[in-house]
Formats: C-alpha cells, structure tokens, sequence
C-alpha cells in the first residue's frame, strides 16, 4: 500500500529548503525515533530510497527450525 505525499518548498532570500513528511501511521510501522539520523539515497529519477544507519531488532523473533 502506498502513501500519496507531496513535496513541499519553502523559498528564502538566499536558500531554498525541501519537505517530504511521513505519514504516521508510515513513521509507527517504522518505529522511527525523535533525531534518529537516516540517508537518502538516489537510485534513479523514480526512486529515493531511505537508510536506516542504525536498525532497531526486529519485534518479531526468528527461529531456526532443523
């Protein structure tokens, strides 16, 4: 499912500054923090994607069965 978001500009004398926000329910699922630093990367003109640096343990546990 996706989230339709636009993106925002605010101009300045001197700067321009860019906005997309997430959705909430998109920063729950993520279990995004307050400063948590992340990069973007620009795979191509139709795809932005966004690191985590640092990625929490994942809430569901995984076992090996033999």
């Amino acid at each position: 499912m996706g989230f339709p978001t636009k993106v925002q500009l605010i101009k300045r004398r001197k700067s321009e500054q860019w906005y997309i926000n997430f959705p909430s329910a998109v920063a729950q699922a993520m279990e995004f923090v307050r400063g948590e630093t992340v990069e973007w990367i620009v795979e191509d003109k139709g795809q932005l994607v966004l690191r985590r640096r640092d990625v929490p343990p994942s809430a569901v546990k995984k076992t090996v069965s033999d």
